[in-house]
């Protein structure tokens, strides 16, 4: 027992990722070991509990629970096997394993959140955001109650008017007050922004609005929508952040005074932030009369002016309505400040959420855009190598201005392996051709004809306009970090390094030895 104790900090891990892998419940297992031993079985709970690691199991125990799966006991201690935990669904990035449990308890990270928060510089309402996007992408950016709301508010007309929007707020006891504000500079944490307060909501039914969205009806209407889904959803309470250009992952800017951590408030106003842009979106763009819009313009985002939207909202909207499920999105403000992401397919981001990176690669389609010298706009293919693994991708950008004129970059794009797996190409070797030919060509190269049949064929069957436009344009290699670029020639933002992996010096050593 006192070994088992001692090497046993896996043992609950590793008995949920063998029984999930062998596809039986709790009930199937507790079952199976009544079969061959009755009066030793555990029951379902305390199964769990050893599952969760609230519970060790005696050594008789826990030859038994290996006899049902055919393992030999000291397969489940420490040293004996890697460590298996169940794979993330299809689409989502790697989870972390909270094992061993008891390191992580809910006390223990209680206490210890705080801390990391304050040592790291990240507020609570960014951490908080950090969270909320991984719950919208574990959850398929699937919100139907938000949607029905907003559907029972615009009584699915659509494409809303400004004066739709007037008329929406005064059924719901909105007034509208409008002030004069110019752009000013604004802190925000570390840094120093450009910002410009577009509109807020005081409790318990106005709406304070800059008189320059006047001038700017799609975000007008924006704002509009957002402050009806707070009438809406939470009865005008006033808990809600004012909208204003320049900030950080989740919005506004924050002011240099925001202590770090986390507290009830952040998250309450980092959910309902989302909450109201999600309604704004489904209010602006219905599900149903958006998805035939989308089709029939074959989902161009320039399209989005006929309707009096902000490419963002088409962007975001987009990859909630489409059928096809392996999408994101990203809003990216220089030199590498994200203020709002989706990762439908998980795709590695070449810069962290809450700080910027020594060494993004320069490569992806933001990077080359956010810089003036590019052009405004653009399609690009892109085979992403992280680690060993090649993955396709292709993405339309869009560089635009804030109303405080801050330059930014819109990316909307897809996955294009399950596209092509569907299509009954072999998805693998096509990326394995494209990848080889841009590695052979400097890191970018046009697409062999096979693989561009292919890619058109995939183009026509989702109805995507700007693969097409992509597949005039060389494909490029990008990774998430420069310094991991799989390019023959060091890519220009990958900096010189003489840095030395621990683990290569000690293999050395050991060498030395023989």
């Amino acid at each position: 027992m006192p070994e088992l104790l001692r090497k046993g900090h896996f043992l609950g891990s590793k008995l949920r990722a063998l029984r999930k892998r062998n596809g039986l419940t709790l009930e199937e297992l507790s079952a199976r070991c009544i079969q061959r031993d009755a009066q030793l079985a555990p029951s379902v709970s305390y199964l769990s509990m050893i599952e969760s690691g609230k519970r060790t199991p005696s050594a008789q125990l826990l030859a038994l629970l290996a006899g049902v799966f055919q393992r030999a006991p000291a397969w489940f201690l420490d040293e004996s096997a890697a460590l298996d935990p169940a794979p993330a669904p299809a689409g989502v990035s790697a989870r972390v394993p909270f094992e061993p449990a008891f390191l992580f308890s809910r006390t223990l990270l209680q206490a210890a959140l705080p801390e990391l928060l304050a040592q790291t510089g990240t507020s609570g309402r960014q951490f908080a955001h950090l969270l909320i996007r991984s719950h919208q992408e574990l959850s398929r950016n699937d919100f139907p109650d938000l949607e029905r709301a907003a559907d029972q508010v615009s009584e699915r007309r659509f494409p809303l008017a400004v004066d739709d929007l007037m008329r929406l707020c005064r059924r719901h006891g909105l007034e509208i007050r409008w002030f004069d504000r110019k752009p000013v500079l604004a802190r925000d944490k570390e840094r120093e922004v450009r910002s410009m307060v577009r509109s807020f909501f005081e409790a318990p039914g106005t709406i304070y609005a800059n008189r320059a969205l006047q001038a700017d009806p799609a975000r007008l209407k924006f704002d509009l929508a957002a402050h009806i889904a707070h009438k809406v959803l939470h009865g005008g309470d006033g808990l809600k952040s004012a909208h204003a250009t320049g900030g950080e992952m989740g919005g506004s800017p924050e002011g240099a005074a925001t202590d770090a951590g986390m507290n009830a408030q952040d998250v309450l106003h980092a959910w309902r932030d989302f909450e109201c842009s999600f309604f704004a979106g489904a209010l602006l763009a219905p599900r149903v009369p958006f998805r035939r819009f989308l089709a029939r313009e074959r989902y161009r985002v320039e399209a989005g002016t006929k309707l009096e939207l902000t490419p963002a909202v088409i962007m975001r909207r987009m990859t909630k309505v489409s059928p096809y499920p392996h999408w994101h999105f990203f809003d990216a403000y220089p030199p590498g400040y994200l203020r709002a992401v989706y990762r439908g397919n998980g795709i590695p981001l070449p810069w962290g959420n809450l700080a910027q990176v020594s060494d993004p690669c320069p490569h992806w389609a933001v990077f080359r855009m956010i810089d003036a010298e590019h052009g405004a706009r653009g399609s690009q293919i892109s085979v992403l190598r992280e680690a060993e693994r090649s993955l396709l991708y292709c993405c339309h950008s869009l560089r635009v201005h804030d109303m405080a004129g801050n330059a930014h970059v819109l990316s909307v794009g897809v996955d294009l392996a399950p596209a092509l797996a569907t299509h009954g190409a072999d998805a693998p070797g096509l990326v394995e051709v494209i990848l080889r030919e841009c590695l052979h060509r400097r890191g970018e190269a046009r697409i062999p004809r096979a693989a561009a049949q292919a890619l058109a064929a995939v183009a026509q069957v989702l109805n995507i306009a700007w693969i097409e436009d992509a597949l005039l344009q060389p494909a490029r290699i990008i990774c998430p970090r420069s310094s991991r670029c799989p390019r023959p020639e060091r890519c220009e933002a990958a900096r010189p390094s003489r840095a030395r992996e621990i683990a290569d010096v000690r293999e050395e050593i050991l060498g030395q030895e023989v």
